[in-house]
């Protein structure tokens, strides 16, 4: 029986889907159970009063800002955290020798100062925003340069069947005085300075969107995948049960084809070695009736069919 792939498939994207929706149904829960600091300073009074063995998962709103903020390049634009890429865009030759487009990458470069959220009674430092997840960074600009074309530079790509279109580099960045939500472990050092930070365990966000938008955000999230689990999975087992099927009708019918024939070599009551075709039990009985069997064993042993047809009926 061949395995049937399409349905095993479908039943293993079922499960890692169903996976997906119990995890983002859990981090919606965890959202749920995160305090919630009405403002800086009301979280400066909660850390005070906190436990110092168990970690503090706060949740903290207010606008970007820094003392020594990034400034872009090309743009200009004021930033905290800066990333510029730049990639090279050419033509090459396919298997096929016609030109296709592709590119690569050349620089990568991320730039991050200290920074702050600020809501008006206070500052709350984050550390390590990028790699939170919900960080979405502003393009703050775009340009493409074009590659100059030379004969020597126009010959050198030829001959590595490619050809130069130019380079397009980007930035990218979090521009100061965005309102962001902070999601983190809240700690107080010796100084009273508050950090939010990845905690040792549970959830890290730094997103535009309120708590309540990242709850409702992450439910619909794990509803989804529990509807595309559920189809994925019934039409899986769907296939399975229709691959199944069909070799059991396979076999059932094999199993009355040999019910309904029989080896021709079993007749005589003698085992013959040589091949002979399978014959139908009705067109048996009626070669049995008919007495005719020496005649056909003589056939195929000894005589061809012109000398069967001469012999007497004693022989």
């Amino acid at each position: 029986m061949l395995i049937p792939w399409g349905g095993v498939g479908c039943c293993l994207s079922a499960a890692a889907l169903y996976l997906l929706g119990r995890s983002s149904g859990r981090d919606a829960e965890v959202l749920r159970s995160v305090a919630r600091a009405g403002s800086t300073k009301d979280l400066a009074a909660i850390l005070d009063t906190a436990s110092k063995v168990l970690p503090l998962v706060v949740a903290v709103s207010g606008r970007v800002g820094s003392d020594t903020p990034l400034i872009c390049q090309q743009s200009g634009m004021r930033g905290v955290i800066v990333e510029e890429t730049a990639e090279q865009h050419f033509l090459k030759h396919n298997d096929a020798g016609s030109w296709i487009q592709d590119s690569a990458v050349m620089l990568s470069v991320s730039k991050e100062v200290p920074w702050y959220l600020d809501d008006g009674t206070g500052r709350v430092f984050v550390v390590g925003a990028r790699g939170a997840a919900g960080l979405v960074l502003t393009v703050a600009s775009e340009v493409f340069e074009e590659s100059g074309r030379t004969l020597v530079r126009g010959t050198l790509d030829y001959l590595q069947g490619l050809k130069m279109l130019g380079v397009k580099r980007t930035e990218r960045v979090l521009p100061t005085g965005t309102s962001l939500t902070v999601v983190g472990e809240a700690i107080k050092d010796d100084v009273g300075t508050i950090r939010i930070q990845r905690p040792h365990k549970g959830p890290f966000y730094v997103s535009p969107k309120s708590i309540d938008q990242l709850i409702m955000n992450l439910g619909k999230w794990a509803k989804l995948y529990q509807l595309a689990s559920m189809g994925f999975a019934a039409f899986g087992v769907f296939l399975l049960a229709k691959r199944a099927l069909q070799h059991f009708l396979e076999r059932k019918r094999r199993h009355e084809l040999q019910k309904r024939c029989v080896p021709t070599n079993h007749l005589f009551g003698f085992r013959r070695t040589w091949f002979m075709p399978l014959l139908h039990k009705d067109k048996l009985e009626k070669l049995k009736g008919a007495m005719v069997w020496p005649h056909v064993l003589l056939y195929e042993l000894l005589f061809s069919f012109d000398e069967l047809s001469t012999l007497p009926e004693k022989n």
